[in-house]
């Protein structure tokens, strides 16, 4: 440690190497490798673990842009990634989105949206939505569902969602099987943890729902939207015993007559 150095408390380094990141850690790490302090040398310890997870991090996504940039390279301009979220639920939508997002930006974090906490989903749907070139949302209603059957509600979002791609897409990349919604088509099993746009469709897609569900549970409070976003959790399958399907259920899941949905 140096005379100038033996000035700086722990705590000022710790703010230091917490703000850094890339060759300005790297500096101050040199800079603080022989200060034997015991609180600076674990503070450039955890510093650099974390420049390391971020690395490893800006790595995994990195490689998530593979097949969007070898499609680009084989004269596809417009390439979507295409998720849907909520075909288990007991009650809500089902929802879709399609995310065409532009060649050479990095948004790094993406990843299958189950993988995500939801501020972190927050906060990259509203990065998506900034830096894409076009979004696309669609939902199909418990009542259609209940109607249509859950695969073809399952086509009618997905085909929604994309059409209102502006550009239209050339190619799209689903999430999971084949479904011939476009001409030119790619399917990848777990996709959304690693294809960039379905991972940026599939975070998009659980925002949007999750906020109809918050929304749903203001009109039907007992039933726990809010906490459960429709999904069949004990506390949710005991309020539907105790109050009977309210009209955003899936009654083809439940049992019961026909009612309308608010969505």
């Amino acid at each position: 440690m140096t005379p100038a150095e033996s000035h700086i408390s722990i705590a000022e380094v710790r703010a230091l190497l917490s703000e850094a990141t890339g060759r300005e850690l790297a500096g101050l790490l040199g800079r603080f490798a022989c200060d034997e302090r015991a609180g600076v040398t674990e503070a450039c310890r955890r510093a650099n673990s974390r420049e390391q997870a971020r690395r490893q991090e800006r790595t995994r996504t990195k490689a998530m842009y593979a097949l969007e940039r070898k499609l680009q390279a084989g004269g596809f301009s417009a390439v979507a990634g295409v998720d849907e979220v909520g075909r288990g639920a007991l009650a809500g939508p089902v929802s879709a989105a399609a995310v065409i997002l532009p060649a050479g930006m990095l948004i790094e974090g993406l990843n299958d949206s189950k993988k995500l906490t939801p501020a972190r989903r927050e906060e990259l749907s509203a990065l998506i939505h900034a830096r894409a070139l076009s979004v696309g949302i669609a939902h199909v209603s418990a009542a259609q569902i209940d109607s249509e059957g859950l695969s073809a509600a399952l086509r009618r979002a997905i085909l929604s969602a994309i059409l209102q791609l502006e550009p239209q897409p050339d190619h799209v990349v689903i999430d999971g099987l084949p479904m011939r919604v476009h001409p030119s088509e790619t399917a990848v099993v777990k996709g959304d943890s690693k294809v960039a746009a379905v991972a940026a469709a599939s975070i998009v897609a659980k925002v949007a729902r999750d906020a109809l569900m918050r929304e749903a549970a203001l009109v039907c409070p007992e039933y726990g939207f809010e906490i459960n976003k429709g999904y069949g959790t004990a506390e949710h399958k005991l309020a539907v015993d105790t109050h009977g399907p309210s009209c955003l259920h899936r009654l083809s899941f439940n049992g019961g007559g026909g009612n309308p949905s608010l969505f």
